[in-house]
């Protein structure tokens, strides 16, 4: 096993070389002054009659989900006064945003923000369980070189937020407020600020050099900023599991399931999340009884025993809840006096709950670029230099993104003999333990989030699964499978990584805007 998985990697190499150089390509990473007319023109003018807010604020945030409330409270320990605008300041209640892998978990505690899953009966996470036709493989999280508290977290949503919140509002330069942005401000191509409609219902407006749009995945407002080709893949159909016990604790379980992966983690000391993935964007309905019909039947005889009759008592409950699954690749339009964050501005799915994890440290890398500016009002030169955040955040997010699309694919069962031989070779190499799992894992977890690496393990699953067919007697089909197989993760994971941008992915330093520097301030 090991000298095939030696050969893996020497043909991935090659093969992930050879795959870049014909993928590697020109990126046009602006926009003309028409297409920017384009898409600015449905944003509400200056002109309108309506009540001003104060407009000596530095910064505006449109949202206060974990991307917003953590960068208001970034942005202001670092001096900046801030505006946050949320739709809706209650506790949130969503089915995904529950697992901090352990590399978000260091970008929380970078920030300053770790206290946050503090007193919120948050459960550690120290890595996953897989399984696939009876058989499990635990495969744990490299922490040995970090400090003891560093781990994933997996947590209510809402509860952590609510905690993020209090934390930005606690600052006296962060004002926090209820109200719903309906347009941004433009003037002459540059954002001024925002329109929106305060708790009462009374139009305001707000001005501010900068416009931080994190108003999540259902924004109103990202059309203007980006060009959004948002992908709906599947559904998670989300149930809660009360007073049971994992097979492995404090693990996350990822059962290959048909047709799609089913995931179970702890939320509290007493509940754990089940999502089941349902492929397409059409779930069954839950009204007449097709959903609990088809989870009883489909989905319960598949997953561990230990849990099915919690599971049965779940469905029984019927507190069904459903979410569609969104990707979409970062694509912006530059914009002077705006930026995108969050899931506004990239997603991918959420099997690998890398989501928070590529906000917190896209997070990070703005924070840095601003710290050294006083003055945030020279617009075109702002929004200049800050071309450099969409190249510098691209190694982290790039690799958790094509590992989310790449893993979700390789998962999901399929009648094609190769796609099947791909999904076995991917649980047994990771089962080899060592590198072929602690490299993998430092992918996803967000440890050791390098493009490079990942190819490399990508096609050495790929390679591992030839070696299985062809060692120890080749035959002809066995070939054509093989060759199927190669051909296929092909097909997986370069339209992924094409999709990111193969140089701000792979060659960032070869980036003009990678070495932007600081706008000089003239002394007035």
């Amino acid at each position: 096993m090991v000298d095939q998985c030696a050969l893996g990697w020497i043909l991935a190499s090659v093969l992930g070389a050879s795959a870049l150089y014909l993928l590697f390509g020109k990126k046009n990473c602006g926009v003309s002054n028409e297409r920017r007319r384009e898409s600015l023109k449905n944003i509400a003018t200056t002109n309108g009659e309506c009540k001003s807010s104060n407009s000596d604020g530095d910064i505006i945030i449109v949202g206060a989900g974990v991307a917003g409330s953590a960068l208001a409270y970034t942005l202001a320990k670092d001096g900046r006064q801030v505006h946050v605008i949320e739709r809706d300041l209650s506790e949130p209640d969503r089915i995904v945003g529950e697992l901090l892998q352990p590399g978000g978990y260091l970008k929380l505690t970078e920030l300053g923000l770790e206290d946050c899953v503090d007193d919120i009966d948050a459960q550690r996470v120290y890595g996953y369980a897989l399984f696939k036709d009876g058989k499990d493989t635990r495969l744990s999280y490299p922490l040995e070189k970090f400090h003891s508290d560093v781990s994933g977290r997996s947590f209510h949503n809402g509860r952590f937020i609510q905690r993020m919140r209090e934390k930005a509002a606690s600052l006296p330069n962060v004002r926090l407020e209820q109200g719903t942005v309906t347009s941004l401000l433009e003037e002459n191509g540059t954002i001024k600020g925002v329109q929106y409609k305060n708790k009462s219902g009374q139009e305001m407006t707000a001005y501010a050099p900068l416009t931080i749009v994190c108003d999540g995945c259902f924004s109103n407002l990202r059309r203007s900023l980006c060009n959004p080709k948002v992908d709906v893949p599947s559904c998670f159909v989300g149930l809660i599991l009360e007073n049971c016990d994992l097979p492995y604790a404090n693990h996350g379980h990822v059962i290959l399931a048909d047709p799609s992966p089913i995931l179970f983690y702890p939320i509290s000391s007493t509940e754990i999340r089940c999502l089941v993935d349902v492929p397409g964007q059409k779930v069954p309905s839950i009204s007449n009884g097709e959903m609990a019909n088809y989870l009883k039947n489909v989905v319960a005889p598949q997953i561990p025993p230990q849990l099915y009759n919690s599971f049965i008592a779940a469905i029984d409950k019927g507190n069904i809840r459903t979410m569609p699954n969104r990707s979409m690749p970062a694509d912006p339009y530059p914009t002077p006096g705006a930026l995108l964050m969050g899931d506004a501005f990239n997603m991918r799915h959420p099997l690998t709950g890398g989501g928070m994890t590529v906000a917190l440290s896209d997070i990070v890398v703005l924070r840095d670029l601003l710290k050294p500016l006083r003055d945030l009002n020279d617009a075109p030169t702002l929004c200049k230099y800050l071309e450099a955040f969409y190249t510098l955040r691209k190694p982290v997010a790039s690799t958790i993104n094509t590992l989310a699309g790449a893993l979700y694919k390789v998962f999901c069962a399929s009648p094609d003999q190769a796609r099947k031989e791909m999904r076995q070779a991917c649980f047994d190499y990771l089962s080899l333990g060592g590198i072929f799992s602690n490299g993998p894992v430092s992918l996803l977890s967000g440890l050791n989030p390098r493009p490079l690496s990942l190819v490399l393990h990508f096609f050495a699953v790929a390679i591992y699964g030839v070696g299985r067919l062809l060692i120890p007697f080749p035959s002809p089909k066995r070939v054509w499978i093989g060759a199927r197989l190669i051909s296929g993760a092909s097909a997986i994971i370069f339209p992924i990584i094409k999709a990111e941008g193969v140089r701000q992915m792979f060659f960032p330093k070869t980036v003009a805007a990678y070495y932007r520097a600081p706008p000089v301030v003239r002394e007035r």
